[in-house]
């Protein structure tokens, strides 16, 4: 999957400002348990919010924002405060639940 534009960035920020986070962060970091669960729950809407509960510096939470990410095949759409919001399209375009923008603006 290719980097998210700006715009796309955007509306699944807009997209997810209603959803409760999928997942929690705790202070164990990231466990192969959290990333089932995130993976889990990416599967089944492709947009999800991660909160971090025990780390308040923001390099922790972008590094370990960016772990994640790796591990778990998504894109980071934004961070507000201690949410990170994570997309990965579905590989089936039957099962794709969110149509992203695709203008060329950056």
């Amino acid at each position: 999957m290719e980097e998210l534009k700006g715009s796309q960035k955007k509306y699944l920020r807009g997209l997810a400002h209603g959803l409760n986070p999928s997942a929690l962060v705790g202070h164990k970091g990231v466990t192969p348990s959290l990333i089932e669960e995130i993976n889990t729950a990416l599967d089944a809407s492709e947009l999800i919010k991660v909160k971090f509960v025990d780390f308040k510096e923001k390099d922790q939470k972008n590094e370990l924002s960016q772990q994640i990410a790796e591990q778990t095949r998504s894109r980071i759409a934004g961070m507000i405060g201690h949410v990170v919001i994570l997309f990965r399209q579905n590989t089936d375009e039957q099962k794709r639940q969110i149509k992203l923008p695709q203008n060329t603006k950056q």
